[in-house]
């Protein structure tokens, strides 16, 4: 598995935390994530290898949980709130936007064609209020329509084009 050195040295570490190995899946979970991206079938079965435990007890808990992505997305991650407020508020013309602008479908096994954007429906983003919301990697944007969501867009690409 092709992780940082640090975050082996981290899940050394978070195991001690816990009596039973078993309590650190899902830490552990969340470190691998965090540096690889997504959890890989390699990554369910080295945990299940490193707590003793059975594959289908570190399976169970990557399928159970939806923070947990089981293949690799875009650089950039837009998530659409699709609950109530949002949906009543144009959350699913907001999305619709998205998916187009950069030609790809819903879910987190798909990624635009040149791999920079990955677009999702998720639960509630808590601010109701100001619906709709689009959480983009870890920056909320409130009040987002189409007209929003394409210039939203258009600042994805651009920063894209400037790294390259």
């Amino acid at each position: 598995m092709n992780l940082k050195p640090e975050t082996f040295q981290r899940i050394d570490e978070v195991i001690t935390h816990y009596p039973v190995k078993r309590s650190a899946t899902l830490p552990l979970l969340h470190l691998i994530q965090e540096d690889a991206g997504y959890i890989s079938d390699e990554a369910i079965a080295w945990i299940a290898q490193k707590l003793e435990l059975q594959l289908i007890n570190v399976l169970e808990v990557v399928t159970f949980y939806p923070m947990f992505r089981r293949h690799p997305i875009g650089r950039r991650h837009v998530k659409v709130c699709r609950t109530l407020s949002c949906a009543l508020k144009g959350g699913y013309k907001t999305c619709e936007t998205f998916t187009s602008e950069f030609n790809t479908h819903l879910g987190t096994n798909h990624v635009s064609p040149d791999g920079e954007v990955t677009v999702e429906f998720v639960e509630c983003l808590a601010s109701c209020g100001t619906a709709p919301v689009v959480m983009i990697d870890e920056v909320l944007h409130e009040n987002v329509d189409a007209a929003k969501a394409k210039q939203l867009s258009d600042q994805i690409k651009a920063e894209a084009k400037a790294r390259k």
